[in-house]
């Protein structure tokens, strides 16, 4: 495990072996680290603290033992991202679900097998049935056809670790099934704090569907397309996008356009898609939308939902930091632990424990 811990850590770094020994100290060389890598040979504390501040990573990180593996790695990701990126966005993830699965483990908080075991399907044939795996788990889940406020939060009910996490800005997200030594396999999503809340929303929405669908039994049907296809009709239910614009449209507005990407927090390219996809709008007529107005939308999002408005007041993981101020609350753990496991100053968590300073 250590050893695994630290190639990650390294290879994030973007170092060799011989250019890590060379950042020590510690000194070590880098036949010791190839060791270490190896499993073969572990090092002294004062190595081990040399090498968490070489490679800027927790010991957390190199020693805990939660996180046995990741398994299925699925990114949202631009063409160039490099292996780099990749890697490092694999360490953040790992970092993250070890303080997590902590927490949890503090609290005696029983994990979750499979939550999405009763709603999964080998595979779907149309992008009808793809629509309608999407109205069933709203139904599933009591969502009627109303916007969902939170994807963050439905998922982290639904047992999935949600991370927001600073990543590359070539990778939007990625998701994985968290492997742990005698315990439940755990589902987990990170969605890039850089996105806007439009794209956040849709990368939560298509990581559900990975989750729901297993494959398209139709070769014509590329899986992420139906991926995507699915996270539009789940943030956009058709039956209630017809009822508001009416079940056959010539054109549509762009006041229109923006009104609906607020109502249900999409953006506005998917907004226009879905709109075609539920034959409100003709393909013709989508297709010359995105050839006038529309052109700039898939590279500059228009009217953005603000962060702190709207849905973007709600969508934000919740559940790691709740869960660490309960243990707070209850004096399992010290602030100094919880300082260490939220990222945060120490005099920040004891200003929050205590309240203001009263004059």
């Amino acid at each position: 495990m250590f050893g695994t811990r630290l190639r990650l850590a390294r290879k994030q770094a973007g170092l060799s072996m011989r250019a890590l020994a060379e950042r020590m100290d510690p000194k070590i060389t880098a036949q010791a680290i190839s060791k270490y890598e190896a499993g073969k040979m572990m090092p002294s504390s004062a190595v081990l603290v040399g090498l968490g501040k070489a490679l800027d990573v927790s010991l957390d990180f190199l020693m805990s033992t939660q996180v046995e593996a990741l398994d299925g790695l699925e990114f949202r990701k631009h063409a160039h991202t490099s292996a780099r990126d990749r890697d490092r966005a694999e360490a953040i993830l790992i970092d993250n679900l070890e303080r997590y699965l902590t927490i949890e483990d503090i609290l005696d908080i029983p994990s979750v097998a499979d939550p999405f075991k009763a709603r999964c399907c080998d595979s779907v044939a149309t992008e009808q049935q793809i629509d309608a795996k999407a109205d069933e788990l709203r139904r599933a889940w009591d969502l009627g056809t109303d916007p969902v406020p939170s994807l963050c939060a439905l998922l982290e009910d639904r047992g999935i670790k949600v991370v927001e996490a600073n990543l590359s800005e070539r990778i939007n997200g990625l998701a994985c099934h968290v492997l742990r030594d005698g315990k439940p396999v755990a589902d987990a999503i990170v969605v890039s704090s850089r996105t806007n809340i439009e794209r956040k929303r849709f990368t939560l929405a298509h990581e559900l569907a990975h989750r729901i669908i297993r494959s398209t039994g139709n070769p014509a049907i590329k899986l992420e397309n139906a991926m995507n296809r699915f996270a539009g009709a789940f943030l956009v239910p058709g039956q209630r996008l017809r009822e508001e614009v009416g079940a056959i449209r010539h054109r549509i507005t762009y006041y229109e356009i923006m009104r609906l990407k607020h109502t249900y927090g999409v953006s506005a390219a998917a907004m226009l898609v879905r709109l075609g996809q539920v034959g409100i709008l003709r393909p013709a007529t989508v297709q010359r939308t995105f050839a006038t107005f529309a052109r700039p939308w898939r590279a500059t999002e228009p009217e953005p939902i603000r962060s702190n408005q709207g849905f973007g007041a709600f969508e934000k993981p919740q559940r790691f930091k709740r869960l660490v101020w309960h243990a707070i609350g209850e004096e399992l753990i010290s602030p100094v632990r919880a300082a260490a496991l939220l990222n945060e100053p120490l005099d920040e968590i004891e200003r929050q424990i205590n309240g203001p300073v009263v004059q």
